[in-house]
């Protein structure tokens, strides 16, 4: 299985840098992220833009195996959608993969022996109305604008008040023409001219991001299982069990697994250690990352 990684600029150099403590610990970052998955999978990958290619690849000094320069054609797209260089990159694949954050770091093999169908880091299960996650505002505003969503996330959405979404750190498997189709669906809802309206008028008190990626993941998985549509199930693993889980210290760590979620990428011990294990384990990568501003021009 083929480890991948993705980078669209835009969003990172128009707003999401600022998400971490500095750029120097943003290119550690994905030092550390590479390196280590690199120990772990026969093949690795990274799909980017022009930028992309020139920061991670020229001026980093990455190695991948194969590096895809297909996404400099997202740049049209306003750049709040910054999961839609991943979604992008899921479409592509032909072949079983695992995409990694680069803030995800594999300091063991992840548990895919089993090939899964599909495999994520954790589901993320809420209560509508009560979580960060809010598919039924976002719905609302679609039947106020008149705003296209698809069949699986209508199904989903009235189940019932529980609702599960999956944390994409790590994604993939082996069921490639559903991963393919759930993320076409997902670029669909995005570009839909029925949707520009709502996109618009969408605040940030509604994270676009994580419901096209990681919600709408959810109900196609179930719509898909419920309707038996190619009497195949689409059985979902994960790495860890629920979200508390994950970020707890004791099993991440048994795991070996950290992802460096949210403010935890500015926190300032966080920073150092992620500086000082790079400059121990990668000494000429950490000399390149302190060569930024040659590396960015």
């Amino acid at each position: 299985m083929i480890a991948i990684w993705s980078f669209w600029s835009k969003p990172y150099l128009l707003a999401r840098k600022q998400i971490w403590a500095s750029e120097r610990h943003h290119l550690l970052s994905w030092i550390l992220s590479v390196q280590l998955a690199k120990k772990h999978f026969r093949k690795t990958r990274l799909v980017t833009d022009e930028y992309g290619a020139r920061l991670l690849v020229d001026g980093l000094r990455l190695e991948f195996d194969d590096v895809q320069i297909v996404l400099n054609t997202l740049d049209e797209h306003d750049s709040k959608w910054w999961a839609l260089g991943k979604l992008y990159t899921y479409r592509l694949q032909d072949a079983p993969f695992i995409h990694i954050d680069s803030d995800v770091f594999l300091w063991k093999p992840l548990p895919i022996a089993a090939h899964p169908p599909v495999f994520a880091q954790s589901p993320e299960y809420f209560y509508l109305g009560e979580s960060f996650y809010k598919p039924d505002a976002l719905a609302d505003l679609m039947r106020q604008y008149g705003g296209w969503l698809p069949k699986e996330w209508q199904w989903y959405q009235s189940r019932g008040r529980v609702q599960r979404a999956e944390c994409c750190g790590v994604f993939g498997g082996h069921a490639i023409k559903f991963i393919n189709y759930y993320a076409d669906l997902a670029i669909r809802t995005i570009k839909h001219t029925n949707n520009h309206p709502v996109w618009q008028k969408l605040d940030d008190s509604i994270e676009r991001n994580i419901l096209l990626e990681q919600y709408l993941l959810s109900a196609c998985i179930d719509y898909h299982n419920h309707s038996n549509l190619n009497h195949s199930a689409i059985v979902i693993d994960y790495l860890f069990a629920s979200e508390s889980d994950a970020f707890n210290a004791e099993k991440s760590a048994a795991a070996g697994y950290t992802h460096l979620i949210a403010d935890t990428k500015k926190d300032a011990i966080v920073a150092n250690n992620l500086e000082q294990r790079v400059k121990h384990d990668y000494p000429e990568a950490y000399q390149r990352c302190l060569a930024r501003r040659r590396i960015s021009s």
